[in-house]
């Protein structure tokens, strides 16, 4: 016969095994997630960054219209934008 001390102790011990994975799993997770975040946040910025110079370099050596650097800023951004999407779902 199987001491009921003994099941006890092997069930506590599966248990807290099980909730010590669980946690390390939980935490690795949550630590990619939150580098993934960083990078495409990083990105946008970068982005954002790119788009002003783009902008003032183009008001000033292009010979475009305010409305045509405009629109080359946005399309920047938007690449920005994109390029966070791909990390954020890759």
């Amino acid at each position: 016969m199987i001491d009921s001390n003994s099941t006890r102790r092997i069930g506590r011990t599966t248990a807290w095994i099980a909730g010590v994975l669980l946690a390390l799993s939980s935490a690795a997770f949550a630590t990619e997630q939150a580098q993934e975040r960083r990078e495409g946040r990083d990105a946008k910025q970068d982005a954002k960054q790119q788009a002003r110079q783009n902008k003032a370099q183009c008001k000033q050596t292009d010979g475009k219209s305010n409305a045509e650097c405009r629109q080359d800023k946005r399309d920047t951004k938007q690449e920005g934008r994109q390029e966070k999407r791909d990390i954020k779902h890759n």
